[in-house]
């Protein structure tokens, strides 16, 4: 029987706190997993009264006195906010009295604070940021989204390496189509950077196809797509923000006349079809990957059904070992060959 995995959970981080956090660590808590809510010890046992769940016994409460506001600065943050219920969540994974940390707070500092207190695996520079997005028949797994807003060739070949293993040991995709975002499909396309990692990419052992535009990552045609955070944060949010205004113009229609409300009524069964396969809950929760242990930033805005998602990423990396993995197969950048 597999032993029980932890997660500290930043209760206090995200556009909600304890409102999100509690509700969604009481959904995950189970046989297999336990949670340990980190933050304002009193705040969190009122959430807790208010759900009957003040003794659960899968679920514990750490102190924290203090909280990273979203519009902290990260160097602010490592520097002044060491007893943040983000530091003391990421501090109980370096100690070993958790497996994964889980936050919604501010993104920049928690991959800095991450970085400073876990320090990243031999052999690679920057942790970078990986999501899972929906496919026309699955899922692709794409990095970085936001951690690095410059990163050289090199770095895109460390990120395509963690995104590959990631997609094999927690998807079992054996050699995983790994391609780079680009403005075209042709070798003439990109900037230099793209055009290098592509030569980098083409000599290692990865399963590299060659470029991706942005409307091919969606089409099932690669399962890892690479590319430097200041581009994959914007394609993320773009893609986003496309899916909120089909959703808002498709209610919309529907609501114009009686003739439109009807068709929508009998459209209903495919439309839920529709919503829960493109649902960005379901897909919440990105890995930094590159760490020595195992942290995942989920949305700041979500709900509770959200949050839970993020929690249970966490825990199943934690069940497929991903930085020992990563470890294992990660080989440094002055080698002649890459897995």
């Amino acid at each position: 029987m597999n032993p029980c995995v932890t997660i500290a959970v930043d209760a206090m981080g995200g556009d909600h706190g304890p409102s999100v956090t509690v509700p969604a660590a009481l959904a995950c808590a189970s046989s297999g997993l336990r949670i340990i809510l980190v933050g304002q010890e009193s705040l969190l046992r009122a959430e807790l009264r208010k759900h009957s769940a003040t003794d659960h016994a899968l679920i514990t409460v750490r102190h924290a006195p203090q909280q990273v506001e979203m519009n902290e600065s990260p160097a602010y943050a490592l520097r002044s906010k060491k007893q943040s219920s983000m530091r003391v969540a990421i501090n109980l994974v370096k100690q070993g009295d958790a497996d994964a940390c889980v936050s919604a707070g501010n993104t920049g500092a928690l991959m800095v604070t991450a970085k400073h207190v876990l320090q990243t695996l031999p052999g690679i520079d920057r942790p970078a940021i990986c999501t899972r997005l929906p496919t026309v028949h699955g899922q692709v797994h794409m990095l970085d989204l936001g951690a690095n807003v410059d990163s050289r060739a090199e770095h895109l070949l460390q990120f395509a390496i963690m995104g590959s293993v990631l997609c094999t040991v927690v998807d079992q995709i054996q050699h995983p189509r790994v391609a780079l975002l680009n403005i075209g499909a042709e070798e003439i396309k990109g900037n230099e950077q793209v055009k290098e990692a592509a030569r980098l990419l083409s000599t290692s052992h990865l399963n590299y196809i060659g470029f991706v535009e942005g409307t091919g990552v969606f089409m099932d045609r690669v399962d890892v797509v690479v590319c430097d955070g200041f581009v994959g944060n914007v394609a993320l949010k773009a893609s986003e923000g496309a899916a909120q205004l089909i959703h808002h113009c498709t209610r919309q229609a529907f609501r114009r006349t009686l003739w439109a409300r009807l068709c929508g009524w009998l459209a209903l069964p495919v439309w839920h079809q529709l919503s829960r396969q493109i649902d960005p809950r379901r897909y919440n929760g990105a890995s930094l990957l590159g760490l020595t242990g195992i942290v995942v930033k989920s949305h700041g805005g979500v709900d509770a059904t959200a949050f839970a998602n993020a929690i249970r990423v966490a825990q199943s990396e934690v069940r497929h070992a991903v930085p020992q993995h990563i470890s294992r197969y990660f080989i440094p950048m002055d080698s002649e060959q890459v897995l």
